[in-house]
């Protein structure tokens, strides 16, 4: 009965391992808001990380995380690094590349929880009085991490923070315009 009960777990995990590297390679996570205010305005507040407390709702997962800032005050060349309890974990950004008012590219590395190496890039497109943000993430989707995304749906809890994220950057860049 044993022998019977372990060849079928260990099928099943086989299955399972089979499955998951049938899965694309590679993730991407994306949100998009309309904020009334001009590109110029929402540019500053994601440029600068010494802003991001105002508006990203990382920074509310650990009141008591340590924050590094190296390298450029804002823009290309600008480093943050964290340090926090387990929902805030650890890991560095770095803005690889600017193009005012329309796009920030960042590398964004953790640390802990898990390791990960992801692209973060924000677009900025104005339309009339307002800006149309997408703030877009992407990067390479391991086997391990494959068959984690079989229970975990990145996209769904990753993108309603990014959706938190965007709303609280309206309510300050609206709020700014005024």
């Amino acid at each position: 009965m044993f022998t019977i009960l372990a060849s079928v777990l260990v099928a099943l995990v086989v299955a399972l391992l089979v499955y998951a590297a049938t899965k694309p390679d590679t993730f991407r996570v994306q949100r998009s808001a309309s904020i009334n205010a001009p590109p110029e305005k929402i540019f500053a507040l994601i440029e600068d990380y010494h802003r991001w407390p105002a508006w990203s709702q990382y920074e509310k997962l650990d009141p008591t995380m340590q924050r590094t800032y190296s390298g450029a005050a804002h823009g290309a060349g600008a480093v943050y690094e964290w340090e926090g309890n387990k929902k805030a974990g650890q890991g560095r950004m770095e803005i690889t590349n600017v193009t005012p008012p329309s796009q920030i590219t960042i590398n964004l590395d953790f640390v802990r929880p898990f390791q990960a190496h992801n692209i973060v890039v924000f677009t900025l497109n104005p339309t009339g009085a307002s800006t149309h943000v997408t703030w877009a993430m992407h990067g390479p989707l391991p086997n391990v991490a494959k068959v984690m995304h079989m229970v975990f749906n990145m996209d769904r809890t990753v993108g309603k923070d990014f959706e938190t994220g965007l709303a609280n950057l309206k309510a300050i860049a609206e709020k700014l315009d005024r």
